[in-house]
C-alpha cells in the first residue's frame, strides 16, 4: 500500500489555476505550472502566495487519500481509534 500511495500524484492550484502544483504520495512536488501572465504584475509576493496555497492544496489531497485508504485496509482489525 505504501509503494501504491508514494507513486500516486496529486494536483493542488490556486488563483483560478495560475499556479498549479502536482506531487506524489510521499509529498515530494513533482512540477509547477505557472500562467506567464501573473508575471507581468511583478508581483513576488503574490505568486509566492499561490505557489504555497496550491502546494499545501496537492499534499493535503494526498494525506486525505492516504488516510482513506488506510482506514478501508484497517476497518475490518478492529484496531482502536481507526
Amino acid at each position: 500500500l505504501q509503494a501504491d500511495l508514494a507513486a500516486r500524484q496529486y494536483q493542488g492550484s490556486s488563483g483560478g489555476g495560475v499556479v498549479t502544483v502536482v506531487t506524489n504520495g510521499e509529498s515530494l512536488p513533482l512540477s509547477i505550472k505557472i500562467d506567464p501572465a501573473i508575471l507581468k504584475d511583478g508581483d513576488v509576493e503574490a505568486l509566492e502566495d499561490l505557489i504555497i496555497t496550491a502546494l499545501r492544496e496537492a499534499v493535503e489531497k494526498g494525506k486525505k487519500e492516504a488516510t482513506t485508504e488506510m482506514q478501508k485496509l484497517t476497518a475490518g482489525l478492529g484496531l482502536p481509534g481507526m
